[in-house]
């Protein structure tokens, strides 16, 4: 680990993903003389975002309104959204889409030339954009090219923050180690924007790629900044068994349908939100079943297992995502990338067989508590993207309105953080410069030196392996906080945590240089983790009722008198859980009621109230 060195911008973004780069681009446009770095431990077009297939959520067709988008995303929220930032995002969202294929984006037409919208998960109407199947690629190749047309936006690709520098109550830049080099740097900026994505890796079968720990959330929650709602972990219903890549939902929206051993769309067998008759074949829901919202989905998954309907394969139960009736024209058209990845992953041509499919550990609802333009606590920090929780999506996101989301309020919180690095010019910079080489000689105390010789740091010097470590987090994880809890999971996992934290004192790596340290970083990663993991348990045992996809046994309904208000987890100390406080939600328009979509959308307060 080198010494460290110092760099100084205006706006500092942490994260290269689609949140990221739309913040940067906002600060560009706010004011263009602002120096803004982004750093980012991949390359930008290596972020998650790039990941996303189905599409993004907004208002663009002349049968669909405002609000009805609201209600969808008030009710798929189990009425945990805050309806102010709800509405806030429904009414940007066209604007940034159509910003987008300005700047690029190559959104899928019809034969007139309008925008193409397909059918997603939750959604009363067809309102998600989409370029083909591979919508997260088009997208963050757009923002990342538009960011090159700006001189002032200095990137420092693959370095990895490991801590935020504070001075006097004020966040002003981030501890980075350069990869290449092992140096430690001093990255300093007058605002800094957290946009490093989810911790997917928490858990052990995910969608999310292997750089998404939970790096920012775990940074802000070390310095004071609640993480909210982190109880509300979604599941996508459709992964692909053994290697968790996400089959979008968009093969659903299409017209796939889901079925079990028998052949059987189970799915007409439960109730997923629509309050139709289904004894009428002709009824929409037996045509939009399985474009149910996500949690209710993977719910009736483990329901069927529970029956000894799902089908048994070398990676436990399964059911088929059956495409075969689209017909291979309509498979190539529209959903090339998933031929693609059934063929390649699962030897399953989705043209002539169905795919087998399970639920997958995909999006956490909650994050980094931010206001409506990304601020957080901390004086100088915002957080935009999946690592933020604003909170538009409350107990349960809705399919396509991820993408959107990291638009809107990653150029908010640009625009935002712009605005206070005007105002506040000036910052301490020998005392963050003190605090970036603590920094680094607390990681080769704790890392480097530690284990080299026997006996002689940390103890036993370091006898713990961080593979056995994240294993054992994995199996508490998905034991205890996977799509259903009880008292006893969580109280389980809550201890195994704390468990797990004390034996991370003494973790052992075996790489001691200096040059691309993936050994090093695997154990700050770890660390991360944990702090995550120990706000997603300590949340979810306080949570005593079910709500979207959080699924108490013991407590099985939705408590609006006792928890209509998200959760907020404070980091206490090394050796103390989390404290756990409440705030209100923001109701404004829609009093809480049953969850519906379709006909159920857009119900007035009386309609509400009686439905």
């Amino acid at each position: 680990m080198g010494r460290s060195s110092t760099h100084q911008h205006d706006v500092l973004i942490i994260g290269g993903g689609g949140a990221g780069l739309r913040a940067a681009i906002a600060i560009a446009q706010e004011n263009p003389d602002l120096s803004v770095a982004c750093v980012s431990k991949v390359y930008p077009m290596r972020s998650h975002t790039v990941a996303a297939e189905g599409g993004a959520a907004a208002v663009i067709k002349p049968n669909d309104s405002f609000e009805n988008h609201i209600y969808d995303t008030v009710s798929g929220s189990d009425w945990l959204g805050d309806q102010d930032a709800i509405e806030l995002f429904v009414k940007e969202a066209p604007k940034e889409l159509i910003q987008l294929e300005h700047w690029g984006c190559p959104w899928n037409r019809e034969a007139d030339g309008s925008v193409s919208v397909r059918p997603f998960g939750g959604m009363g109407t067809e309102r998600t954009w989409f370029a083909s199947d591979k919508t997260g690629f088009h997208m963050l190749h757009s923002l990342f090219q538009t960011t090159l047309k700006y001189d002032n936006i200095t990137r420092y690709d693959e370095h990895f923050a490991s801590k935020l520098l504070v001075d006097d109550g004020r966040c002003c830049g981030c501890a980075a180690i350069e990869l290449r080099t092992g140096q430690m740097r001093a990255i300093l900026g007058k605002a800094i924007i957290m946009c490093t994505g989810g911790a997917g890796r928490v858990f052990p079968f995910t969608t999310n790629g292997a750089i998404k720990n939970g790096d920012g959330m775990s940074m802000a929650y070390r310095e004071g900044v609640a993480l909210k709602d982190m109880e509300f972990i979604q599941y996508h219903p459709t992964g692909l068994p053994g290697t968790g890549i996400l089959i979008t939902e968009a093969s659903r929206g299409e017209g796939g349908i889901l079925v079990n051993k028998h052949g059987y769309r189970y799915l007409q067998d439960y109730d997923l939100g629509q309050p139709l008759d289904i004894h009428d074949p002709e009824h929409p829901r037996k045509r939009t079943m399985e474009l149910g919202p996500r949690d209710k989905l993977s719910q009736v998954f483990i329901k069927e297992m529970q029956k000894g309907n799902t089908i048994d394969s070398k990676y436990g139960p399964v059911v088929h995502l059956d495409l075969r009736h689209l017909g291979e024209a309509k498979i190539n058209k529209n959903l090339p990338f998933v031929r693609e990845l059934a063929k390649n992953y699962a030897g399953i041509d989705p043209v002539y067989e169905p795919i087998p499919v399970r639920p997958v550990l995909h999006y956490f609802m909650g994050g980094i508590d931010t206001d409506l333009d990304g601020a957080t606590s901390l004086r100088g920090l915002y957080a935009a993207g999946e690592c933020a929780c604003v909170s538009i999506n409350g107990a349960n996101r809705l399919g396509s309105n991820s993408l959107t989301e990291l638009l809107v309020f990653g150029a908010r919180a640009g625009a935002s953080a712009a605005r206070f690095a005007m105002d506040n010019p000036d910052f301490n910079v020998a005392s963050l410069e003190a605090q970036a080489e603590d920094e680094s000689k607390r990681i080769r105390r704790d890392y480097i030196e530690t284990g080299t010789t026997p006996g002689t740091s940390s103890g036993d010097g370091g006898s713990e392996r961080i593979a056995t470590l994240r294993n054992e987090m994995h199996e508490a994880m998905e034991g205890g906080t996977g799509i259903f809890r009880d008292e006893k999971s969580l109280t389980d996992t809550c201890q195994k945590i704390a468990e797990l934290r004390d034996r991370f004192k003494i973790v052992r790596i075996d790489d001691h240089t200096n040059s691309f340290n993936t050994d090093l970083t695997a154990a700050l990663e770890l660390g991360f983790m944990l702090d995550v993991a120990e706000a997603i348990a300590h949340s979810a045992l306080e949570r005593k009722e079910s709500r979207g996809s959080h699924q108490r046994l013991d407590f099985t309904n939705r408590d609006d008198e006792n928890y209509l208000k998200h959760s907020l987890a404070f980091w206490q100390d090394d050796d103390a859980p989390p404290r756990i406080e409440y705030k209100p939600v923001t109701i404004t328009k829609w009093p809480p009621g049953k969850r519906t979509y379709g006909k159920g959308s857009g119900l007035t307060k009386q309609e509400n109230e009686t439905t």
